[in-house]
This record gives structure tokens, sequence and C-alpha cells, in this order.
């Protein structure tokens, strides 16, 4: 009996001597662990747009930061030969048509507010042309009877200009 415990083991100590140590080897992840590196794109934040039209002599300079359908922004005129006004946009986005309170400095005067609603378009915004009401003078009398073909036009512009032309 000690021969055969002997002789097994001696077996199993030869067996084991015999044995090529394995090289570790690293764990491929699979496929759906794999850590990837994208870029976020932040679809939740305040999305800015400049504007700048200009009808002869006159120019209109437009920032808009558009977050989530509520517009916020600056707006100014420079007009040739009468005063120009400068202030702030506030209100919402419905559909393709920005629908906007601009209260704003003209003539020395602050406090002026009157609506005023853009189109906007793939190359910019349209000015919305239409009835004002006659007690107040600063809403429109009929939302559905606002045109807008023959509103000033704005283009997209480089927003340094516009920041520039806003101060």
């Amino acid at each position: 009996m000690k021969k055969l415990i002997l002789l097994s083991s001696f077996s199993v100590l030869l067996l084991n001597c015999n044995k090529k140590p394995e090289a570790p080897v690293a764990e491929t992840p699979s496929t759906d662990t794999i850590e990837t590196t994208e870029k976020v794109v932040d679809t939740l934040g305040a999305k800015s747009f400049c504007y700048m039209g200009v009808t002869g002599k006159d120019t209109v300079f437009v920032s808009i930061d558009d977050n989530l359908g509520t517009i916020t922004g600056k707006m100014a005129t420079k007009n040739s030969e009468k005063d120009s006004n400068k202030g702030d946009l506030s209100g919402f986005k419905s559909g393709d048509t920005l629908k906007l309170t601009y209260e704003f400095a003209a003539e020395g005067t602050t406090g002026n507010k009157n609506d005023i609603y853009f189109l906007q378009t793939k190359d910019g915004l349209v000015e919305g042309i239409g009835q004002r009401d006659t007690e107040t003078g600063t809403k429109y009398v009929n939302e559905k009877k606002i045109r807008y073909a023959g509103g000033n036009n704005l283009k997209s512009a480089d927003c340094k200009i516009v920041a520039k032309a806003l101060k």
C-alpha cells in the first residue's frame, strides 16, 4: 500500500512538473461592455441664433436663444434717418413662428412694448406684418391675418458681429 501511495504521489508530481505555466490571457471585453467615447450632444440646452437684415440704409440685428421653445433675446434697429431702437425679446415658438414681445427704448423713451412675430425659415427670419390694435397699438388684432410676404427679411449672421451691434 505504501508503494501505491508513493507511486501515485510521484506520478502527480511528474505531471505537474511537465506542465508549462500559462501566460495570463487578457480578458477581451464583449461588445456590450465596451466603453464608447462618443461626443455628448446637449439637446436640452439653449440654442443661440443670430440674424441681420439690411433695408436701404437701415439695419436690424437679432440675437435669439431658444430653450425648448421658450425664446429670449435682443434686437436693435439702426435707422439712418430716424431714431434707432434697442431692447429685449421674449416669448415662445409655435411651429415655425416665433411669437415675441419686444420691450425697447426709442426716441429717449424706455418701456415701449410691441408684439412682433417672425416666421423661421431655413435661411433666417421673416418679420410678420399685421393690423395693430387701435387702443394699444402694440398687439396684433388678428394673428391669423399676419402676412410674412413683404416683411423684413433677416438672414443668419455671425453672432460676433450681431453681439457687437447689440451692445
